[in-house]
């Protein structure tokens, strides 16, 4: 725990939301449970199996000594689902409204395990805002929160249609547009996308097609059958040119596995190159670590 305290006593508290300790990564022995991210003005502290009365102490301690005033959330997450939440000092706002690289989120730290805001994601998003081209079309498949509309209606596109089964992550993903003022060109379908590929073909060609799935959900995505059915549709949606940004979240599966699935069922597209992690996501292993790929249809 000791290099969790070391990070939170060296930190400056950041303007946009980030991730301050990555224990996960590995580089850190003893703390491959924990990460510390800030959601200004909160922090949450996250740990992948319980931690005792003792050390949140310790913990609450060292937050509270170098940021007096920050309100503080800890989210135990552990086998089988079963996730406790509790806020341990201050409050949270409501609504609360992050900042990353001049966009805004809305995201909620104190309920469930996806708080609105994919941190990892960070240059996933700076890569959408620096490829997509005014005029562009885009199909955000596995939208959640619609952070990557967002971005690339910011970046010009013209159209993005953003697909996921949750009616109340395209919720969520509508305020975000309002936020941000760029409502117009966006839609939305609570749809599974295996059950939609012909109205989604309809809507195309796409300059852009990203796939961010669940890697193991149930009811929606597991990735190890679902991501060859998404790769053999991808270059019929895929105009001349177009580009896939495709994610995988798992340290279960290496970066070997998406380049077969591509090679395999999609051998008409290229592969550009792999988007780099945040810097704060360093990890010991890059092939455990979140893999964002980028291929081209010719």
């Amino acid at each position: 725990m000791q290099a969790l305290l070391d990070a939170i006593a060296t930190a400056a508290f950041p303007v946009d939301a980030q991730r301050l300790f990555h224990g996960r990564g590995g580089l850190f022995p003893g703390c491959e449970h924990l990460a510390l991210d800030a959601y200004p003005p909160a922090l949450l502290l996250t740990s992948f199996e319980p931690l005792a009365d003792e050390a949140l102490t310790i913990i609450g301690a060292a937050i509270t000594a170098r940021w007096p005033e920050a309100p503080w959330v800890y989210q135990c997450r552990q086998e089988g689902g079963r996730t406790e939440t509790r806020l341990m000092a201050g409050s949270v706002p409501e609504p609360h409204v992050v900042a990353e690289a001049g966009t805004r989120y809305g995201v909620h730290l104190l309920r469930g395990q996806n708080h609105g805001l994919f941190l990892d994601m960070a240059e996933g998003r700076r890569w959408v805002r620096e490829q997509v081209k005014p005029g562009d079309k885009v199909l955000n498949l596995f939208a959640y929160t619609c952070a990557f509309s967002v971005v690339a209606l910011q970046a010009g596109a013209s159209e993005v249609v953003n697909v996921d089964m949750s009616d109340g992550a395209l919720a969520i993903g509508r305020r975000n547009h309002a936020l941000n003022g760029v409502e117009r060109g966006a839609k939305f379908l609570p749809h599974d996308i295996f059950n939609s590929w012909g109205k989604l073909t309809r809507f195309g060609p796409y300059d852009l097609v990203i796939g961010d799935p669940p890697s193991f959900q149930k009811g929606s995505f597991v990735a190890t059958k679902d991501y060859a059915r998404l790769a053999r549709r991808l270059p019929s949606l895929l105009a001349p040119g177009g580009m896939a940004l495709l994610c995988l979240n798992t340290p279960k599966l290496d970066l070997a596995f998406l380049h077969g699935v591509m090679a395999e069922h999609a051998p008409e597209l290229a592969f550009v190159e792999r988007v780099a992690n945040p810097a704060s996501f360093s990890d010991a292993s890059p092939d455990r670590a979140l893999k964002v790929l980028a291929y081209r249809l010719p």
